[in-house]
C-alpha cells in the first residue's frame, strides 16, 4: 500500500500531533485519525468528555498508569495499555506517567460496529484491551507499528490492517444508519417517535436494534448529541448560556448545567476555563503537570 498523502506535524501544547489524509477507503466510517507523542515527557491528568464516537487507542510507549471511569461501579483500571473504547455518556480520567507515543483513531458508531464485529452494547462505557475485541493479532499489530519509527509507514501499515476488518465486518442495519443520521443532522433534537415512523419500525424495536449496534438508546444518543451541540457553541464563544439552552433543547439553563455535571463532570464555566484539546480536559495538576492530552477520544 502507498503513502495517500503527506504528513503534517504540528507542535499543541506538550505534544506532537501527526496526521495526513485519510484513506479514502477508512472514510466513511472515520472521524478522527492522529498520530501523536510528548514534546517533553511529563505525567499528566486529563477528563475525557463523550464525544458520541467510538475510539481505538494504539499505544506505542508507556502504557496509562489509570483510567477511571466516573459514576460506573468497578471502572478503574490500572497499567492500561492499547485499548478500545465504546460509546459514553459520562466522563474518564486518563493518567499517565509520561512519556506517551500512540496513534487514536475515532470512528463513526456504526463504523465502530462493522470494525469491532460484535454488538456495541457490549463496550457502553468500558475501556477494553484491544486484543479483547480484535484478537490476538491486533497484538501483533501494535508490536509492529510500535517497532516502526517512520510515521508515514505506520500509518500505512495501519490503514490496510483496518480496511482488511472493515471489508470482512458486518454490515449495520440500514434502518439503524437512516436512523443515526437523523438524529446527528438534527443535533439530538428529532423525536424518538418521528424516527422510528421514518424508519418503518416500532419504537421498542428501533431501540433494541439502535442500542446493539450504536451502544447507547436514542434517547442516550440525543444526549449526548445536544450535549456535543452545546460544547461546540460554548467554544465558539458566540452566545450566551441561555441562547445555547434554548438553540440546543434544554428547558433552561438550569437544565443544561445539570447535563454538563451529567455529561462531562464540569460546569460550562470550568469547561471554558479550562483548555481543551480532543475532548480532553486540563485538569489541576496531580503530579508535575496539568497539562491536556488527547488520549482515548473525546
Amino acid at each position: 500500500m502507498t503513502s495517500v498523502g503527506a504528513l503534517e506535524v504540528a507542535r499543541l501544547g506538550g505534544l506532537w500531533r501527526i496526521t495526513r489524509p485519510w484513506h479514502p477507503g477508512l472514510r466513511p466510517f472515520l472521524r478522527s485519525y492522529v498520530g501523536y507523542g510528548e514534546a517533553v515527557p511529563s505525567p499528566y491528568e486529563a477528563r475525557l468528555v463523550p464525544s458520541g464516537r467510538a475510539t481505538l487507542l494504539i499505544n506505542l510507549a508507556e502504557p496509562f498508569s489509570e483510567v477511571r471511569r466516573l459514576g460506573v461501579r468497578d471502572g478503574v483500571s490500572g497499567n492500561v495499555g492499547s485499548l478500545v473504547v465504546g460509546l459514553e455518556d459520562r466522563p474518564a480520567i486518563c493518567v499517565h506517567p509520561g512519556g506517551q507515543e500512540a496513534i487514536r483513531v475515532e470512528f463513526t458508531p456504526l463504523g465502530a460496529y462493522r470494525l469491532f464485529g460484535m454488538p456495541m452494547c457490549e463496550l457502553t462505557n468500558l475501556a477494553v484491551g484491544i486484543e479483547d475485541v480484535l484478537g490476538p493479532e491486533a497484538g501483533t499489530l501494535v508490536d509492529r507499528l510500535a517497532s516502526i519509527r517512520d510515521w508515514a509507514a505506520r500509518f500505512d501499515l495501519l490503514d490496510a490492517a483496518l480496511l482488511d476488518r472493515l471489508g470482512r465486518g458486518p454490515e449495520p442495519a440500514p434502518e439503524v444508519g437512516h436512523a443515526w443520521r437523523l438524529l446527528s443532522c438534527s443535533a439530538g433534537a428529532i423525536p424518538i417517535s418521528r424516527i422510528a415512523a421514518e424508519v418503518g419500525w416500532s419504537q421498542g424495536y428501533l431501540i433494541r436494534r439502535f442500542t446493539q449496534q450504536i451502544g447507547l438508546t436514542p434517547k442516550g444518543a440525543a444526549r449526548i448529541l445536544r450535549f456535543r451541540h452545546a460544547m461546540a457553541l460554548l467554544n465558539h464563544g458566540a452566545a450566551s448560556l441561555t441562547e445555547i439552552s434554548t438553540a440546543c433543547g434544554f428547558y433552561d439553563q438550569a437544565h443544561l448545567n445539570r447535563e454538563f455535571r451529567a455529561i462531562a463532570g464540569a460546569t460550562p464555566g470550568q469547561i471554558v476555563a479550562a483548555r481543551c484539546v480532543e475532548g480532553a480536559l486540563a485538569l489541576p495538576a496531580r503530579a508535575n503537570s496539568s497539562k491536556t492530552a488527547s488520549a482515548t477520544g473525546r
